[in-house]
């Protein structure tokens, strides 16, 4: 019978998860470009992927109720970064581990730039993985998160959905499956939205006194102001 691992994010089913997930997300992670990029992981042996485009990652875990990684906090806190930091802002199965999920959501679209990209990664929690993850996270309290509200919840923030899909194998005991049952009933999902820009907002122009010669008639094209 199959042991409990202390750190399931490190198992070789959730390894190949994050592995499917990853191909998924790249096609739309190397179009993103900016200075900063943010990657906060469930698991200590997370690495930002390689995108060509994005100048500085910044690298936090979460375990414990604890940031680690590139600084440390407490996970019950606001993220330590100013708001509108980040183009991208990747949240790798963060939410299944965060004290406040929807706290931490929260703090992604605060710190995620104008035009900037969120993505999110996790377990979906119906199908056959769901079992086999709450029996290996025993004695945790892991919250699975489903992805239409995920999407609700963005929306409402003002972000933009640009793809939900489910991704991986059926079962946490395959390896490998075919690509249209992966799309229906794959044990984990991935979200992309993108955060609106700002508008511009028009500057009214204040009318000016346009003063009177002293004979009464204005030079020509010259408008009458209707302060007067």
């Amino acid at each position: 019978m199959p042991q409990r691992d202390d750190d399931i994010y490190a198992s070789a089913p959730l390894r190949r998860l994050l592995d499917e997930q990853t191909r998924v997300l790249k096609p739309e992670l190397q179009r993103c470009f900016g200075a900063h990029a943010l990657l906060l992981g469930a698991s200590f042996g997370d690495a930002p992927p390689a995108l060509p485009m994005l100048g500085c990652w910044a690298t936090l875990h979460l375990a414990n109720g604890r940031y680690r990684g590139d600084l440390q906090a407490a996970a019950d806190e606001p993220l330590p970064f100013i708001d509108d930091a980040f183009e991208l802002v990747l949240l790798r199965h963060a939410l299944e581990v965060a004290p406040l999920p929807a706290a931490l959501l929260d703090e992604a679209v605060r710190v995620l730039a104008p035009g900037g990209v969120l993505a999110l990664t996790g377990v979906h929690p119906l199908g056959g993985w769901s079992p086999w993850f709450y029996w290996r996270m025993r004695g945790k309290s892991p919250a699975l998160q489903m992805p239409w509200r995920l999407r609700q919840r963005l929306e409402l923030a003002g972000l933009v959905i640009e793809q939900v899909q489910r991704v991986g194998s059926m079962w946490p005991s395959l390896a490998t499956t075919r690509r249209t049952l992966a799309g229906a009933f794959g044990g984990g999902y991935v979200l992309v939205a993108r955060k609106r820009r700002r508008l511009v907002t028009p500057l009214r122009l204040k009318p000016v006194p346009v003063r009177v010669p002293a004979n009464g008639r204005l030079s020509p094209g010259t408008r009458r102001s209707s302060a007067l």
